[in-house]
């Protein structure tokens, strides 16, 4: 069966909740996160307020029934940056409105066949700002196949817990410009 992709806005999302809890708890109990319960539940106590940012959009990836893949955002409004960012971006990308990616994960068993790239371009495809961005730990495998996607670094972050985290970048494509 192949691989299928659904947009959520925050009033769709919710159903989607209990598979990309299980997802997410699969993702991040590998290294270099190893999460358990605690921050399992975390995540998913916070996912209602997630959805009440301005521009919430998730898309999921579904073989069947199964949640293979997610990816979710919303919009960093122009004068707003990462709040713990050891750096301050440049006065353009501040300047500029901006989707912060949230979270970008594939299945373990699903990971080389397109999914994550799939997920992110339909993620990201029309987007009105002007960049996407994301926090990675540099530990993680997925911050090479960032890099690789043309994502760049603009600074660092570290987490609550004291993890390092880069911040990266990606412009994005200017929509054009529709005449009625």
């Amino acid at each position: 069966m192949p691989v299928t992709y659904s947009v959520h806005t925050a009033e769709s999302a919710t159903a989607v909740f209990p598979a990309l809890v299980r997802l997410y708890a699969v993702v991040y109990a590998e290294p270099p996160y190893a999460e358990g319960p605690e921050q399992v539940a975390g995540f998913a106590n916070g996912l209602p307020d997630e959805t009440r940012r301005d521009g919430f959009t998730l898309v999921v990836a579904e073989d069947g029934e199964v949640l293979v893949g997610a990816a979710y955002g919303w919009r960093l409004p122009a004068g707003r940056w990462w709040t713990r960012a050891d750096t301050e971006p440049s006065n353009d990308l501040r300047a500029a409105d901006k989707f912060a990616v949230m979270e970008w994960i594939v299945h373990p068993d699903r990971r080389g066949a397109g999914i994550g790239a799939e997920l992110i371009r339909r993620l990201l495809d029309g987007r009105p700002e002007r960049w996407a961005t994301l926090a990675s730990n540099p530990a993680a495998p997925a911050r090479a196949v960032y890099q690789r996607a043309g994502w760049q670094q603009v600074g660092g972050s570290a987490m609550p817990d004291g993890t390092p985290m880069h911040l990266l970048v990606l412009p994005l494509p200017v929509a054009p410009v529709r005449r009625r």
